[in-house]
């Protein structure tokens, strides 16, 4: 009697996996029933009501021509910095000074003048007058983004979604990008030459700055004395002078050595090499940052019709489909607001 009723109490415990599927099954039907059902609802619910959503399109279009006609137009232009104090490590690629980052921040100052319209402070930052710092909508700084660490910049991150962790793609130390959002972009110049003096007025970064120059002098000089010594024991040193040990007496040893060849013309090389370099470093890179990618003059407005297009016309259309939602179902809405 306890072991029918214990395979009783098993049996009921079960699951049955085929009336689970059963079951799962006829719940994914009436699913995609109402799916299929509310979509064909849905279109012909939009073909029926074809016309005022058409001209809810043709309104949103009409809206972004005179938005685009009665607003102020401005450009956007890039401009590439390289940073001359950065300290480069030639096998991780990254920046041992940090000042990339220190100066992509101090950027990010005018960015916030921009945001706050303090015209004052924007002017004094980039020693402007006050009738050119208005015609300035915005100034951004972004890092530059190198894929494959192949040390060829490959994108701008201008939506600041690389992740600093990154391992693979990087960020480049050696250079960042500014953008400038203008109203005039015959200003471009003087924006430039504004930020160049922001950035070089810094005390901190003068005082990097010569002693980096201060540095690369003295080591000029050092490769200078040292080809100097090279040239002093001749070009091209074809033989070195060994000693021939003869036999003095009877009995000794005699120990041959043959000639060596010996030459210095790769060390010479390597330390113009090195000269050069030194050499483009103080008379290219002479302060805090240089132009590498000038700003471009813009030749068309961003806030053309397509830029309001792009938010009006969508909006416009929802609207107009909500009140024609509400206008289909007045009736309901009657009955349910007189209930409650």
């Amino acid at each position: 009697m306890t072991e029918i009723t214990t395979n009783k109490n098993v049996k009921d415990d079960e699951i049955d996996l085929l009336d689970l599927f059963k079951r799962m099954g006829r719940t994914l039907n009436r699913w995609g029933i109402a799916l299929g059902r509310a979509f064909l609802i849905s279109v012909v619910f939009l073909l029926k009501r074809w016309l005022p959503l058409g001209l809810s399109v043709v309104a949103g279009i009409g809206i972004s021509y005179l938005l685009k006609t009665t607003s102020q137009s401005f450009y956007t232009s890039d401009l590439v910095f390289r940073n001359n104090l950065a300290l480069m490590d030639k096998k991780t690629l990254r920046d041992n000074s940090g000042t990339t980052s220190e100066i992509i921040s101090k950027i990010s100052k005018l960015h916030t003048f921009c945001s706050e319209n303090n015209q004052a402070a924007m002017s004094l930052a980039l020693t402007m007058k006050t009738e050119s710092v208005r015609d300035i909508s915005d100034i951004s700084a972004y890092w530059i983004i190198d894929q494959s660490r192949d040390g060829i910049p490959d994108y701008v991150d201008y939506k600041g979604n690389h992740s600093a962790y990154d391992t693979i793609n990087i960020r480049m130390q050696d250079r960042f990008d500014i953008r400038v959002k203008i109203n005039s972009p015959q200003d471009l110049n003087l924006v430039r030459e504004g930020i160049i003096r922001f950035i070089e007025n810094d005390s901190l970064y003068q005082q990097r700055n010569r002693v980096r120059l201060r540095q690369n002098h003295d080591l000029l000089s050092r490769l200078n004395y040292d080809i100097l010594q090279l040239d002093s024991l001749q070009k091209v040193k074809y033989f070195e002078e060994t000693r021939n040990m003869k036999p003095s007496s009877g009995g000794q040893i005699v120990f041959m050595q043959e000639q060596k060849t010996q030459l210095v013309y790769g060390d010479i090389y390597a330390l113009y090499t090195q000269k050069q370099q030194l050499e483009s470093e103080r008379d290219l890179y002479k302060g805090v940052v240089t132009v590498l990618s000038d700003f471009s003059f813009p030749t068309r407005r961003d806030n053309g019709a397509m830029y309001y297009g792009k938010q009006v016309i969508p909006v416009v259309f929802l609207i107009t489909l909500l009140i024609l939602i509400i206008l289909s179902n007045r009736r309901k809405l009657e009955e349910v607001y007189k209930k409650y």
